[in-house]
């Protein structure tokens, strides 16, 4: 045999077990080759391949039993039993990227079934490895290990502390402030995942800096950050008072309250569930949400959504009431607004506007000006009556904003009256008549 035929051999086992990894990685895409896959042995096919001689053998290995241990738990235990773990661990500190991340993938596919299957995986010593990864200079590696933390931390808290102990949290912080926006979405879910199980774990993100950077992502164009975003900050939030207060501190409101605007209907339903958490927590706080306009802007998202998505605006505003009576008639009055206003631009009968004029709050009142500006230029007895019964005074101490649509009102019923009737009724009008008085010097002979 010449050495050409001997190399031969070699090539044409290289290009089976090429063709072999391809072949089986394909196969797993669809869920209904899983069970032949799996009834023909094909993990442990896949074992002795993660070490193959050949780079694109070792990824491709790698990503078929990922996608395998992806589909179920039996697949994902099969990983754990077969002691591929330790040989993943292995290779990702010593191997290419691409290979990083597959080996990346095939953790996070075996961690996210269950919280013991995420255990072996820290068992194996993968974390510290992972942790290496958010440091790597792809980006899609420290995406792929930022996935594997993730599907790790989100389980339970003893998970998530393990993930903090490893070194994680200030990577994952300088993840989000990476330009991929890939990678900015899985680091502030990291985030997220690490503080919704304790006060404690949610004040190690905190104490890494996050809120700052999390708050400036808020108007983010993307929707998908947006989510992780504004859930992170939730989560953060809703253990207590101080951090609720921290939140709130990195100048959130009225930024938020765009969110509730939004296309996207999960960016809509966690910007609620931001308010609703620091809502919660104190009068003071609920306040703060009142004076930033945040009932009427929760009132208006929850009209505009469907079905669970309006759940926690609704909790938001019974949050809010429940604080206080004070707290309590300002939801009220914000979802009465709309029917008010409704009615209001339907009532022509002044005398039944006028008494609003004295006892409305100014979100109302505007509207009580606005239509007393339609009716009044039209109507002569009811320019007159408005004279007489005090409304057109009334109307001369409200103070507006220059240029607000409230002044423009005001202006339009002042036209409706000859100028020295106007000015009869303007505040300090009086006092200027006494001046003239005082200083009055009769003709004497």
């Amino acid at each position: 045999m010449s050495q050409r035929q001997v190399l031969q051999v070699f090539e044409q086992y290289q290009k089976a077990r090429t063709q072999f990894v391809q072949m089986v990685a394909e196969l797993a895409t669809r869920p209904q080759n899983i069970e032949t896959l799996q009834n023909a042995g094909v993990m442990s096919l896949l074992r002795p391949l993660l070490l193959d001689v050949v780079p694109t053998i070792q990824q491709t290995a790698a990503l078929a039993l990922g996608r395998l241990a992806n589909y179920n738990d039996d697949l994902a235990e099969a990983v754990v039993k077969g002691d591929i773990l330790p040989q993943l661990v292995y290779s990702l500190a010593e191997q290419n990227r691409f290979y990083k991340k597959a080996a990346a993938f095939v953790l996070r596919a075996v961690a996210k079934h269950s919280p013991q299957l995420a255990q072996a995986i820290v068992d194996c010593g993968a974390l510290d490895t992972l942790v290496i990864c958010l440091e790597d200079f792809d980006p899609g590696v420290k995406e792929a290990a930022a996935w594997a933390l993730g599907y790790i931390a989100r389980h339970n808290a003893e998970l998530s502390q393990a993930v903090v102990d490893a070194g994680a949290v200030p990577l994952l912080v300088l993840c989000i402030q990476e330009p991929e926006i890939a990678l900015k979405r899985i680091a502030a879910s990291d985030l997220s995942d690490i503080s919704k199980h304790s006060p404690e774990l949610a004040q190690t993100v905190v104490d890494a800096g996050a809120i700052a950077h999390l708050a400036q992502m808020i108007l983010n164009p993307d929707a998908k950050l947006k989510r992780q975003v504004l859930s992170a900050l939730s989560q953060i939030a809703k253990h207590s008072v101080d951090l609720a207060e921290m939140v709130v501190e990195a100048e959130i409101f009225p930024v938020v309250l765009t969110c509730l605007k939004d296309k996207d209907e999960y960016v809509k339903k966690n910007a609620s569930t931001l308010i609703r958490e620091i809502a919660k927590h104190t009068p003071e706080l609920s306040q703060l949400i009142v004076n930033a306009g945040g009932v009427a802007a929760v009132i208006d998202c929850i009209g505009s959504c469907k079905g669970n998505i309006r759940l926690p605006g609704i909790m938001m505003l019974g949050y809010v009431a429940a604080h206080s009576e004070n707290l309590a008639m300002a939801v009220i009055i914000s979802k009465s607004k709309k029917a008010i206003k409704s009615i209001l631009q339907k009532c022509t009968y002044l005398p039944a506007l006028e008494p609003f004029l004295y006892d409305a709050p100014p979100n109302i009142l505007k509207h009580v000006v606005g239509q007393f500006s339609k009716v009044l230029p039209h109507d002569s007895k009811a320019r007159r009556l408005f004279v007489t019964s005090g409304g057109l005074k009334k109307v001369q101490e409200i103070k507006a904003e220059p240029g607000s649509l409230l002044q423009e009102y005001i202006n339009s019923i002042n036209n409706c009256y000859p100028e020295e009737i106007v000015r009869y009724y303007s505040p300090g009008y009086s006092d200027t008549l006494l001046q003239r008085v005082d200083s009055y010097q009769p003709l004497t002979n």
